[in-house]
């Protein structure tokens, strides 16, 4: 394959001839016929698309993968397997994808989100958190006997950490002493925040507090205005969200106006 595609590119610069030879058009011939140059181009794409960079290795992969999926293809066909019940289907599917994603590829183009946009939602994202977060310490037990033993032990002089590393159930925060680390405390359960937010920098809990997870020990390590990131390292995402929504709500527009019986 490769001597007779070398033959025919000399012979075409010999000839002098504009336009490319066929065969250069091609990433190889398998069982004689020719499998193009664009299916290869479509999966860069692709990656491409996915912000991986295309290697000259990657690129040997890339027709390889193409290649093997013509011998399989054409094995497929061999077997007739393209007017089976399962192929039809699925390629009624794939095609039906392929669809709504040109749809709202077209919808995204005509429908950009703009800067004021992005700096609006920025805007609604800063107020509603306008508040303060929290540095906070448990120690996780399941029974409340157990609990309670733990605030009396501390209270007579025990140091929190040491409890928490060697008796909470909770393995991420335990191994830490029961540190929390910094969070807003709506993003915890309601009771551990309701707990917290009553507490004064430094002081534990007076008696266990319940949750799901069992009974816990709280100590309010710190607190702080909540530090928000800036508009500039958060730009993309805000913007990802908005499109989101965007193209939600034109699928519940075309549905509404669609005649469904």
């Amino acid at each position: 394959m490769k001597k007779q595609l070398l033959s025919g590119l000399i012979a075409a610069a010999l000839l002098g001839l504009a336009a490319p030879p066929v065969s250069a058009q091609n990433i190889a011939i398998v069982n004689g016929k020719p499998v193009p140059k664009e299916r290869a181009d479509m999966l860069r794409q692709q990656l491409e698309r996915s912000g991986r960079p295309v290697t000259p290795e990657l690129e040997k992969q890339i027709n390889a993968e193409v290649i093997d999926r013509e011998v399989l293809v054409q094995a497929a066909l061999e077997r007739g397997l393209e007017g089976s019940a399962d192929y039809k289907n699925q390629m009624e599917l794939a095609r039906e994808a392929i669809l709504i994603n040109a749809l709202f590829a077209d919808f995204r183009k005509a429908n950009p989100v703009t800067d004021a946009e992005t700096q609006a939602e920025y805007d609604k994202f800063v107020a509603a958190n306008n508040g303060k977060e929290y540095k906070a310490s448990h120690i996780l037990v399941d029974k409340e006997a157990d609990a309670k033993a733990i605030i009396a032990t501390i209270k007579k002089g025990a140091k929190f950490e040491d409890i928490a590393k060697k008796q909470s159930k909770d393995p991420g925060s335990g191994a830490k002493g029961g540190d929390l680390g910094w969070a807003s405390p709506a993003s915890y359960v309601s009771e551990f925040t309701e707990a917290l937010i009553k507490l004064d920098q430094g002081k534990m809990t007076d008696a266990p507090v319940k949750s799901q997870f069992g009974w816990h020990v709280i100590r309010l390590d710190d607190m702080r205005p909540i530090q928000l990131p800036k508009l500039e390292e958060v730009k993309p995402q805000v913007a990802q969200q908005l499109l989101q929504q965007k193209q939600a709500k034109y699928q519940e527009e075309l549905r509404a106006k669609a005649k469904i019986e």
